[in-house]
């Protein structure tokens, strides 16, 4: 004969508890487990905190859900950097340019053409006059440099110089400390001719810059003029050193 045990009702859910009880025992355990890693994990590196392993775990989960963009990823060209200091390059093809007067006669002047420093700034002596500074429209190359005394030089020099200039070339012309005590008519005329509106006035130990060219094709011309008054002037016997800047358009 066999017997058949049944298994009545309150003997299942004797089973169920003790199941529930042993889930929760074992997540209360992985839970201890996963605190003491952590906290060990604290002891070994005391930078790592809960707010960075939190912000770890989103970032991985963004790095692995997202695909990366391909625009963010397009590294962007290089943009070029204006020469001479100016703020910006000058537009394509043009010729920058960036120069100052002497200050005194102590600071001497500077001028500064196509990223290039052609006269350099310097102290005491060097640059007295007007100095001038010869580029070749067509190629934007530096031609030659010349620097003429007009306190203790002869203009003749300055003249034969001015003579010189060929066809088709751009002046720039910086002073320091006086440029005109010997400066005559003749001179004048001839810088006149090169585009300069103020010639005729520069006087003495006044401040005189002068960009422009002789039978170029770009007809421009820069100038600034600082006169020497007294009543005016920033030092005792000498106006303020003066600036200027801009681009020169190449039309070769």
């Amino acid at each position: 004969m066999i017997y058949v045990r049944r298994v009545g009702p309150l003997v299942l859910h004797t089973r169920q508890r003790n199941r529930k009880k042993l889930k929760f025992i074992l997540m209360v355990a992985a839970f201890i487990i996963s605190i003491g890693l952590v906290l060990k994990l604290l002891q070994i590196n005391p930078e790592v905190t809960f707010s960075n392993l939190i912000e770890r775990s989103v970032d991985e989960m963004h790095l692995v859900s997202s695909k990366p963009d391909k625009k963010i990823m397009e590294i962007k060209p290089d943009v070029p950097k204006a020469k001479c200091g100016l703020a910006k390059p000058c537009p394509a093809g043009g010729l920058a340019f960036k120069m100052y007067s002497g200050a005194t006669n102590i600071v001497g002047p500077q001028i500064c053409f196509d990223g290039k420093m052609l006269i350099q700034k310097e102290t005491r002596g060097n640059w007295q006059g007007i100095n001038i500074v010869v580029i070749n429209e067509e190629t934007g190359e530096h031609v030659k440099t010349g620097s003429f005394n007009m306190w203790t030089g002869k203009v003749e020099e300055l003249i034969e110089f001015l003579n010189s200039i060929e066809d088709g070339s751009f002046v720039l012309i910086a002073t320091f400390d006086d440029p005109s005590t010997k400066l005559n008519d003749e001179a004048r005329a001839l810088l006149a001719g090169l585009g300069s509106a103020f010639i005729s006035k520069v006087g003495f130990r006044d401040n005189w810059i002068f960009v422009g060219g002789k039978k170029t094709l770009a007809r421009v011309y820069f100038e600034q003029h600082m006169k020497n008054d007294r009543d005016t002037n920033k030092y005792d016997g000498w106006p303020e050193m003066i600036e200027m800047e801009g681009c020169i358009p190449r039309l070769r």
